[in-house]
């Protein structure tokens, strides 16, 4: 779907991309749309995007935001993963940032908004455990009251590049002794230099260590680190994972692997043509494009839904269907790469072009690393129960 857009916001997505084009080097967005980004790419991105007013566009505007339609949100999304610009960290932008922002002191505005927006600080997520994954309410890890002190204890895995965190943004349990045990949680911040902190790195089937996990001994954590207040911290949770479930989707992302991929099929001979000829792959293109139009539509729906700084219930569906597409994608690219896309990619740069054969490698490893997408965010089981209670009214 193209959006009937006005003159107005024409001219807004002509800027955006002039930004995303002219600013950010090409060697970073070649190697982001290889899958192959670095810490340091992210960061100089971000800061780019910061310095022109672009990373934090959805945050209040003493911190950086803007008034922004939700046409203008779509847009700016969109053409951000269109053009292969690295996302602004979402554990700074989309998860605590907006967190503190809405339920911080003043205090903590100060001292880590403007950090956050310019990625000085690199947040990581203290939310998964072992046995509370989807079901995030049965977390275990504690912190203990004592005096002007949290004392933490416990563990938290599928921590996403946690490898380079300054500080992590925690829930725990703070009264083991609630009623319901989506009570007795609280929201807090903590300074990875701390003495009593573990990490383990976790190899991932792709070969790659993009996740941890993180043990707490008696981690000491001042009071003034508290977000909001004590034992509220359920409710900031769901303010941040709807957030989270949004980004996850990656709409405009699959858009971009569709344009990409379907340019690749018309060059790739078959015994009866090309791969775009072929009925079945064909079949599945079709697909895949009438499934990127619902979904583009639902993401406006979302970020329409959103503006008022609570999240959409929708933001569950669109997680739900914009994981699958792109899985189903990567399927599909799996196909036009041949034996090729069996293979790992090999150590330093990928090639530019899709048709070479090392840059057809990247299909396996993404394949690969994209079957979690589903799992991640809240499992896509746990959003069809979400949808069928707060959507449907089951």
């Amino acid at each position: 779907m193209d959006l009937e857009l006005s003159p107005e916001d024409i001219e807004f997505r002509d800027g955006v991309r002039e930004v995303f084009t002219r600013e950010i080097p090409e060697d970073i967005r070649r190697r982001n749309a290889l899958s192959r980004t670095t810490r340091d790419d992210i960061v100089a991105s971000q800061r780019i995007l910061n310095s022109h007013g672009l990373a934090v566009p959805h945050w209040p505007v003493d911190w950086g935001g803007k008034r922004w339609t939700p046409t203008q949100s779509h847009i700016y999304a969109s053409e951000l993963q269109r053009n292969s610009v690295p996302q602004p960290l979402a554990f700074n932008v989309s998860m605590v940032g907006p967190i503190i922002a809405e339920f911080g002191s003043e205090e903590q505005k100060r001292q880590f908004l403007p950090a956050t927006a310019n990625l000085d600080i690199w947040w990581s997520q203290g939310f998964s455990e072992p046995e509370a994954g989807s079901d995030l309410a049965s977390l275990r890890t504690t912190a203990r009251r004592e005096g002007d002190v949290y004392v933490l204890n416990g563990q938290k895995t599928w921590t996403t590049l946690g490898q380079y965190g300054d500080w992590m943004f925690v829930l725990a349990r703070t009264d083991p002794d609630a009623p319901r045990k989506q009570q007795g949680l609280s929201f807090l911040l903590l300074d990875m230099t701390t003495p009593g902190i573990e990490r383990r790195p976790i190899t991932l089937i792709d070969g790659s260590e993009e996740v941890n996990e993180f043990f707490f001994d008696n981690v000491r954590v001042p009071v003034e680190n508290l977000v909001g207040e004590e034992n509220k911290g359920w409710s900031y949770a769901k303010f941040l994972l709807g957030n989270e479930r949004n980004g996850i989707a990656q709409v405009g992302t699959s858009r971009r692997v569709f344009a990409d991929l379907a340019e690749a099929a018309a060059g790739i001979p078959t015994e009866n043509g090309t791969l775009a000829d072929d009925p079945q792959f064909r079949t599945s293109m079709h697909g895949a494009r009438t499934t990127l139009l619902a979904l583009e539509a639902t993401q406006l729906r979302v970020t329409g839904a959103s503006e008022n700084g609570q999240a959409s219930p929708v933001s569950s569906l669109l997680k739900m269907e914009g994981t699958k597409a792109l899985q189903e994608l990567s399927k599909l690219r799996m196909r036009a790469a041949g034996d090729d896309g069996m293979l790992l990619p090999p150590d330093g740069d990928a090639a530019e072009s899709l048709h070479s054969d090392e840059a057809a490698t990247i299909a396996a490893a993404q394949y690969l690393n994209q079957r979690k997408l589903s799992i991640f965010g809240g499992s896509n089981e746990i959003q069809r129960g979400v949808i069928a209670k707060t959507i449907l009214g089951l």
